[in-house]
C-alpha cells in the first residue's frame, strides 16, 4: 500500500456530464472515495486541473496573451480546490488549500514543509494555481509536488483506463500497455501527460500510474496496489 500520494485530478473530472462548471454530485462522488483512502492512513495531496472554467491553451484562449491566459487558468484551479475542500471536510476530513499564488483569504501560501506537516497531521492538501508560473501545465504541477513532499507515487485520473499506443477514443483497436516506461512515453510521443512532466517524473524515478477515474473505487484498488491501469516507472 503506498503511505503518501498525489493524485492529479482534471477540473472536467468535477463537471459531470456537463463538462463545464461544477457538478455537485460528482464531486461529491470523488470526495467520497478520497475520504475512504484517507481512512485506511493514506496521506493525500491533491493538485486539481481548472480546465472546467478556463484553460490558458484553450481556443477561447487564442486571441489572448498566453500569459494572461495561463493566470485565469491557475485561478481556476483554485475555484476547484476550494470545492474540494468544502466537500472533503464536509465527510469529516481535515483539509487545506495552498496556493502558489499569494491569496491569503481564500487559501493558505504554498510552502513545503507546512504541506508536508499538514500531511503528517493526516490532513488533505490541495494544491492550487499550478506551479504559480505561465507555461507550466497542471500536470507538471503535479509532478512537482509530487517530489516536493516525496511521494510514493502520483496517481493521474483520466477517463480511459491506461496509457495506450494510440487514442483509444479514436482508435477501436489500440492497445493499452500495463507497464511503460517514461522513455518509452517521451520517444512514442504519447499524450499521456504534458512532456514536461513526464520528463521531470523520468529524472526523478517518480513512478506514476494513470488509471480511469470514472471506475467507482479505483483510486483504493489503485492505492493497495491493485493491478489497475497503467503502472509508468523510469
Amino acid at each position: 500500500m503506498y503511505k503518501r500520494i498525489v493524485l492529479k485530478l482534471s477540473g472536467e473530472a468535477l463537471a459531470g456530464e456537463r463538462g463545464f462548471g461544477l457538478d455537485a454530485d460528482r464531486v461529491a462522488e470523488v470526495t467520497a472515495e478520497i475520504a475512504e483512502v484517507h481512512a485506511l492512513g493514506v496521506e493525500i495531496g491533491i493538485v486539481v486541473g481548472g480546465g472546467n472554467f478556463f484553460r490558458g491553451v484553450a481556443g477561447q484562449a487564442k486571441e489572448m496573451d498566453r500569459v494572461s491566459a495561463d493566470s485565469m487558468g491557475m485561478l481556476s484551479t483554485v475555484i476547484n480546490a476550494i470545492a474540494l475542500q468544502d466537500a472533503i471536510e464536509k465527510r469529516g476530513v481535515q483539509c487545506r488549500v495552498m496556493s502558489a499564488v499569494l491569496m491569503n483569504q481564500l487559501a493558505e501560501p504554498y510552502i513545503r514543509r507546512r504541506a508536508v506537516r499538514h500531511l503528517e497531521k493526516g490532513r488533505v492538501v490541495v494544491f492550487a494555481a499550478g506551479t504559480g508560473n505561465p507555461f507550466f501545465s497542471t500536470d507538471t504541477a503535479a509532478s512537482l509536488r509530487a517530489m516536493e513532499i516525496k511521494a510514493d507515487v502520483l496517481l493521474k485520473a483520466t477517463k480511459v483506463e491506461g496509457v495506450y499506443n494510440a487514442d483509444p477514443v479514436l482508435v477501436k483497436d489500440a492497445v493499452k500497455y500495463d507497464e511503460i516506461s517514461y522513455m518509452d512515453i517521451l520517444r512514442q510521443g504519447l499524450r499521456v501527460m504534458d512532456l514536461t512532466a513526464v520528463s521531470l517524473c523520468k529524472d526523478n524515478n517518480l513512478p506514476m500510474v494513470i488509471f480511469n477515474m470514472n471506475q467507482p473505487g479505483n483510486i483504493k484498488r489503485v492505492v493497495l496496489g491493485e493491478r489497475v491501469g497503467s503502472l509508468v516507472t523510469a
